[in-house]
């Protein structure tokens, strides 16, 4: 029997798959994609720019009263917002562009409530497998019908790990954070990756392929809706400190791992973030 989803997932759902179908016919023909620069390792596209509008056509169209995070668009709708869609149209862009076939739509859902705000529901999508990872708070995390659930792994040293390696436009201090990390990670477990999607990394983590993940620095619209799935699957996804994730378009810092590994992780990633300041 299929899953009976709510009506917010459903919008959700529907609205990547909609936006996916153009993203694989352009992935088909990448070199003839025109290209603009944003920064140094930050690229766009004309099907990221696409992607983005059919998804919040899409979304607004269902919900129109709800405010957006776009990765492309900024901040779109009232600032007083009760709810709000956090969108990537495309994470991952640089490996579209090259052609390799590992990248995503994530979108959340984020509800403000009277001490802050909170993600209810995410989904990150990867069209390339058909792979749907989503989640709501409380109801559990799937692959498509499949119930998720993170890895039972305890030691370090049988650890598969992946993370975002910084470029040009990081700053040096998170660059510093990240060496030092990884110098004493790299010992000690059983292999890091860097696949280049934070929102599939997070799904892999939620769905046992991956043990744990950090990086310094994703948006909100990377880790958002990838973050409730961790949780929902049995995760931790928290910040350098163990608290609570903060939607902040600057950047997050987050730390997601299972129960057993978390705490280990964190702290590895706790003293690489000291370091890098006391340096």
């Amino acid at each position: 029997m299929a899953l009976q989803l709510s009506p917010h997932m459903t919008v959700m759902q529907n609205a990547v798959q909609k936006a996916s179908r153009r993203l694989v016919r352009d992935f088909a023909e990448v070199e003839q994609l025109q290209v603009s620069v944003k920064g140094p390792g930050d690229f766009v596209s004309q099907a990221d720019i696409r992607s983005e509008q059919t998804i919040r056509t899409e979304l607004e169209r269902a919900r129109p009263g709800y405010a957006f995070m776009l990765e492309e668009g900024g901040m779109v709708g009232s600032p007083n917002w009760s709810w709000r869609w956090i969108v990537d149209p495309l994470d991952g862009t640089t490996n579209y562009l090259h052609g390799v076939p590992h990248w995503c739509i994530s979108v959340a859902l984020e509800r403000r409530t009277d001490t802050g705000s909170e993600i209810v529901a995410g989904c990150v999508y990867n069209p390339v497998n058909d792979e749907m990872f989503w989640a709501e708070k409380g109801a559990g995390a799937f692959l498509n019908e499949r119930r998720l659930r993170v890895s039972g792994r305890k030691d370090m040293k049988d650890a598969l790990l992946a993370t975002g390696i910084p470029f040009a436009s990081v700053s040096a201090p998170r660059r510093l954070a990240f060496a030092r990390t990884l110098g004493t990670l790299m010992p000690v477990v059983a292999g890091i990756r860097r696949f280049g999607a934070a929102a599939l990394d997070l799904a892999w983590v939620a769905a046992g392929r991956y043990d744990g993940y950090w990086e310094l620095g994703p948006k909100p619209w990377d880790v958002a809706a990838g973050a409730l799935i961790v949780r929902e699957a049995g995760g931790y996804a928290t910040d350098t400190m163990g608290g609570e994730l903060v939607m902040d378009p600057a950047g997050i810092d987050i730390v997601a791992a299972n129960s057993h590994l978390h705490p280990k992780l964190l702290e590895v990633v706790a003293e690489g973030v000291a370091a890098s300041r006391a340096a």
